[in-house]
């Protein structure tokens, strides 16, 4: 028989007669540690031992996949992939190829090639005529597949993903995992035909020239066909066995550096420094590494099991709501998460509670300040991408990062960001922050592939690791930046009792169904990278209320914010144990009767036993009396428990506004409780992202004033509202109830008298939130228990926004503030709210810019 010529010869080194022995030596030595399942279970279909030349190709080539290959084919009696191909006039000194192979001693890269170069003989052979009939045997050696249910650290860690790793790991791969490995045959595939197959294609034509040019490359086309055929072959072996391959920064650097976008931008960052193209292509790459995550599925399934330890530890229990609407809502779609901000945990924890329930963990969001040696990388493999806090000025890095989210929205991964783009502070929502929002809608916008639905996600916490850095930073203090001598706290961390945790997952928002309400005609158009529509910014703006509404709308109640709203609407955030307990009950009952969500949900302990839970917490404190036991808070945690207070303040906001409106009167008018509520509604609305429209105002007013009269607080006398004489129970309770929301009107009024004791026209912006920040501690030092949170600056920044909207303030010029006699009005009715105390306390204390007022005195 003859051999191929030397063109023809397998290139590289052949297998002779020691090296046969010693491959089946170490296919046998092999064999005593691997256990391999072999799939499909009836190969027989496949007539592999039929007697027709067989080629077997790897997905990946590696020393020790071939040895567990070579055992197999041996036990079932087949050809060996080791033994000499030998078949009508073709020669060659192995029966295998690799789909894949990486070279370098070390550090191994993959060489650059599009098909197997035996693959490429074998095609040339059956073109020229030289060999008659051959099947391609496509298998797959998975070792050590990521079991879903193994906790063995070294396992997971070396577990089989879509990177191969280098000699070593592989070694460690095989010795760890190797009674857990997965061989798939795929189903064997004519060469002959797809070669036969191309050629028919091609004569159907005609025998022209470019018909016989044609010809010449028939061999090309069958190869690059059966190459094409067997890469999605492997592909889809691999992504069922392990999932998705999702390391982005193996394979989408390229995609993104190659995308017209970016392409543009690097030309024109090319034209603008004066540098070439393969610098400012340099740079796009550089942008991308530093962006994109690195997904790694060990790392996963190693954090699983540290987090679970983590939070058995520092918790007693994370308690999840509505998830199987979520899990009902989110199919056919791609999903977006959108979590409060309360802590470093939450990402880990959403995470961690995805991945138990069987939905694989988003990627993340994170800024740059996270990307610290060593926890970055860490960071990355857990599917953190990063993006730095601004780039309008950095126009590559813009449209790097808009491709990269782009890209991976269009794979079908899920993100996960905040809108509020930082944590709380002080445990109110802050004011969203819209550009992951806009970057997301336009990627949508360009490819459409499935429809966007976000997940809104509350999570409740009873006690917080970060607290007394909040304190701190409220204080006036600078944020530390975050850098890896954090990491000492976590010795302090797992040494505490943090209590529970509730992850809630809120009504979702349809992309599809809010543009069409706010952007009717939008699937009929469009849209280029370039692409900004005029009504992009109103449909980000309303997404991004929408989404914050949606958290608030799932909040649950826990023990340690029902015990914070109580005591700290106490002077002395201190209360005999019945007051409390009753004070407890009564919220307990009144949160319900609003119906402010379907999906609110409130502790199940009864009013005695949250007080035993706080005191077992150490939050709260019992001082035995021989009238009756006082619980009290130190002022330490009673500034902390300002945080949980605040974690429910909207849930009251609109009964503690009624209450308030009794403190210093008897009796009001109904008519006038309304006109008060609706002038002031869209204030509470703006700070506390309440879900009513302003013509929903008077029905939640009826539902909160009808609430509070059954559990009889109040009580109606023909077109009045009244309340009981003071020193009964009933009145001692409402005034604790509006007690909870008296700061928020004492900074509004605060904001009002500085404007008016200097005049219209006289602050600008800058020194009106700088002026009443200052009052704000003031009256806090004098009159209040030291709470920082009231004179937050994001506070007064939302009430000032929210009098420019309604047209209370304007700007005159010279870019200071003006307003007329509208805010007279509104200081005016501050009386019915605040005590004349209160009230000259703040007039006396807000600062002047000038000497002299240009206002007329404020009414008090």
């Amino acid at each position: 028989m003859s051999q191929l010529p030397s063109h023809h010869r397998f290139p590289g080194k052949t297998l002779n007669a020691v090296k046969k022995r010693w491959l089946r030596l170490c296919s046998r030595v092999l064999n005593l540690w691997v256990r391999a399942t072999v799939l499909p279970e009836d190969l027989a279909e496949f007539r592999i031992d039929s007697g027709a030349p067989v080629l077997y190709v790897l997905d990946t080539y590696a020393f020790s996949s071939l040895l567990i290959l070579e055992q197999i084919c041996r036990v079932r009696g087949w050809p060996l992939p080791s033994q000499d191909f030998d078949h009508d006039q073709v020669a060659l000194p192995r029966s295998f190829g690799a789909n894949r192979r990486y070279r370098g001693l070390i550090i191994r890269q993959p060489q650059k090639r599009g098909y197997s170069r035996t693959l490429k003989l074998l095609v040339d052979a059956i073109s020229d005529g030289r060999l008659k009939e051959v099947r391609i045997v496509p298998v797959t050696v998975l070792i050590g597949r990521a079991p879903d249910k193994e906790q063995s650290i070294a396992k997971i860690l070396f577990s089989e993903n879509w990177d191969l790793g280098g000699r070593v790991r592989r070694f460690l791969t095989t010795l760890i995992n190797g009674r857990a490995t997965f061989v798939q045959f795929g189903k064997p595939v004519a060469l002959t035909e797809i070669v036969a197959h191309g050629a028919g294609e091609q004569r159907e034509a005609g025998e022209t020239v470019e018909d016989q040019r044609r010809e010449e490359r028939r061999p090309e086309v069958a190869l690059r066909r059966v190459g094409r055929l067997l890469r999605v072959h492997f592909k889809r072996v691999r992504t069922a066995a392990i999932g998705p391959d999702r390391s982005h920064r193996r394979t989408l650097v390229d995609r993104i550096a190659h995308s017209d976008s970016v392409r543009q931008s690097v030309a024109a960052k090319a034209r603008r420094d004066g540098i070439e193209i393969y610098e400012a292509e340099a740079a796009a790459r550089k942008y991308a590494r530093e962006i994109a995550a690195d997904y790694s599925y060990s790392f996963i399934r190693l954090a699983e099991i540290v987090f679970g330890w983590f939070w058995n530890r520092i918790y007693r229990g994370i308690e999840v709501f509505h998830f199987n609407r979520f899990r009902d809502a989110q199919q056919g779609h791609e999903v977006i998460y959108v979590p409060c901000h309360r802590s470093h945990i939450d990402y880990m924890l959403l995470s961690f509670i995805l991945y138990r329930r069987g939905f694989v963990p988003p990627h993340i969001a994170a800024g740059i300040n996270l990307n610290l040696p060593v926890v970055g990388r860490l960071l990355r493999y857990g599917g953190a991408f990063y993006l730095r806090r601004s780039f309008r000025a950095q126009p590559l890095y813009s449209a790097v990062f808009n491709e990269y989210v782009r890209t991976i929205i269009s794979k079908g991964v899920a993100l996960e960001y905040f809108v509020e783009g930082t944590r709380s502070r002080t445990g109110r929502m802050l004011p969203p922050r819209a550009g992951m929002l806009s970057i997301t809608l336009r990627a949508f916008l360009r490819d459409r592939e499935r429809p966007l639905l976000f997940q809104p996600v509350y999570i409740g916490y009873e006690r917080l690791a970060e607290g007394s850095s909040y304190i701190t930073e409220l204080s006036g203090q600078q944020k530390k930046p975050e850098s890896l001598a954090d990491f000492r706290n976590v010795i302090n961390i797992i040494r505490k009792n943090y209590g529970q945790v509730q992850v809630s997952f809120g009504e979702p928002i349809r992309l599809n169904c809010l543009l069409d309400e706010h952007a009717p005609g939008w699937a009929e158009q469009e849209f280029g990278p370039q692409s900004k529509p005029a009504w992009l910014p109103n449909v980000v703006g309303q997404l991004a209320d929408r989404i914050l509404v949606n958290i608030n709308s799932a909040a649950h109640v826990n023990p340690i914010n029902l015990l914070a709203a109580t005591l700290l609407a106490t002077r002395k955030q201190a209360l005999d144990e019945a007051d409390l307990e009753a004070m407890i009950g009564l919220y307990q009952s009144l949160i319900p009767m609003t119906a402010y969500s379907d999906r609110i949900t409130i502790t199940e302990l009864a009013p005695g036993q949250i007080i035993e839970y706080g005191l077992e917490l150490g939050v709260i404190e019992r001082q035995q009396h021989a009238l009756g036991d006082i619980i009290r808070v130190d002022q330490k945690n009673a500034v902390l428990l300002t945080y949980f207070r605040n974690n429910i303040s909207h849930l009251l906001a609109m009964p503690a506004w009624i209450a308030c409106s009794f403190l210093n009167n008897l009796r009001v008018r109904k008519t006038r409780v309304r006109r008060l509520t609706e002038a002031v509604y869209p204030f509470l609305k703006n700070e506390l992202f309440l879900p009513w429209a302003p013509e929903e105002v008077p029905i939640i007013i009826q539902r909160c004033t009808d609430a509070l009269v059954r559990l009889g607080l109040l009580g109606m006398s023909g077109e009045y509202l009244q309340r009981a004489p003071g020193g009964s129970d009933q009145t001692y309770y409402l005034r604790l109830l509006g007690n909870s929301m008296l700061q928020t009107f004492e900074r509004y009024y605060i904001t009002i008298a500085v404007l008016a004791k200097n005049g219209s026209g006289t602050l600008s912006r800058q020194q009106l939130e700088k002026m009443c920040i200052q009052s704000a501690q003031r009256i806090s030092l004098l009159h209040e228990f030291d709470a920082p949170e009231f004179s937050d600056r994001t506070l007064f920044r939302q009430f000032i926004d929210s009098l420019q909207q309604i047209e209370i303030l304007g700007r005159n010029d010279d870019g200071n503030l003006t307003f007329d006699r509208r805010l007279q009005t509104f200081a005016r009715d501050a009386k019915l709210i605040l005590d004349k105390e209160v009230r000259h306390s703040i007039i006396q204390i807000t600062p002047r810019i000038r000497q002299a007022s240009q206002n007329p005195d404020i009414p008090d």
